[in-house]
């Protein structure tokens, strides 16, 4: 028997989980808009228990009340929901829209972009914090470290909604999507999730309470965007590009890592203007 006709044999089974939750006549509950509800209000939680404890912020305490965090939480919404579907549209998937624009409001569908979502909540943070009177730096790390729980869990429903799923592989935990041939794949989405989600997470957690880096304002902030390039670099070596766009150099470079290295530059050198101001 050939190596091909064993490795589907070899893989694992895709756990048949239905995307929607429920359904309550025309509503449906998806899993995606659950992670992203999930995403922002744990967030918030977090983002409040870091405001409101001044072992991390030094003598002159946190410039950010827990009320600016409830007040930012709507906006905070609005960025990533306006940001993610916006940065999809153009970078990836443009042509399928300027078709059809009644699809762009969608969502539930899916559709979103990281690096959008990024951008438009970033956009946000700088004109909710000019309105507020304090530096953008300081939400900037807030945001940052309550961020990856949020990114891990929208990677868990890509995953039970079988998309951006992995190139084909031989290693034992392959899977085969229902919808990605016969063939099996790497589970790219819970790298991501595990990468972006779990390791980020924690990583970023040593820095704003061990380090104390929240002193030094954009520290924290810069090293969750360089993190996160970094990760979604790696599993990009890994995950199937968008079929309508492809490979856009050789059999490797993809439009994930295009968008994702000036994250990296950006993070890294917002580190290194931290370190700059005085603790």
């Amino acid at each position: 028997m050939s190596d091909d006709l064993l490795l589907p044999l070899a893989a694992l089974p895709f756990p048949q989980i239905d995307p929607v939750i429920v359904q309550l006549g025309p509503l449906a509950i998806h899993w995606y808009g659950l992670g992203y509800v999930v995403g922002l209000l744990f967030g918030w939680w977090y983002a409040k228990r870091i405001v409101t404890n001044p072992k991390l912020w030094g003598p002159k305490g946190s410039p950010i009340t827990a009320a600016d965090i409830d007040d930012f939480l709507l906006w905070a919404a609005a960025g990533v929901v306006l940001g993610g579907r916006l940065g999809y549209i153009l970078f990836y998937d443009f042509a399928k829209y300027a078709e059809n624009p009644a699809s762009i409001f969608a969502v539930w569908e899916g559709g979103m972009s990281f690096h959008g979502g990024l951008t438009g909540v970033t956009v946000a943070m700088i004109a909710f914090a000019l309105k507020r009177g304090f530096s953008p730096w300081s939400l900037f790390d807030v945001i940052a470290a309550s961020a990856p729980v949020g990114f891990g869990l929208v990677r868990v429903t890509n995953f039970i909604n079988s998309e951006l799923w992995g190139r084909p592989t031989d290693v034992p935990w392959g899977i085969i999507f229902p919808n990605g041939g016969p063939e099996p794949r790497h589970p790219s989405q819970l790298y991501e999730a595990f990468l972006e989600g779990f390791v980020l997470f924690f990583l970023l957690r040593l820095l704003t309470h061990s380090a104390l880096k929240l002193k030094q304002p954009g520290f924290v902030a810069g090293a969750m965007i360089a993190g996160y390039g970094c990760a979604r670099i790696f599993v990009e070596f890994f995950r199937q590009p968008d079929a309508h766009i492809g490979y856009l150099a050789g059999n490797w470079l993809t439009m994930g890592m295009i968008l994702s290295t000036p994250m990296v530059l950006i993070g890294i050198w917002a580190m290194l203007r931290a370190r700059s101001v005085p603790a």
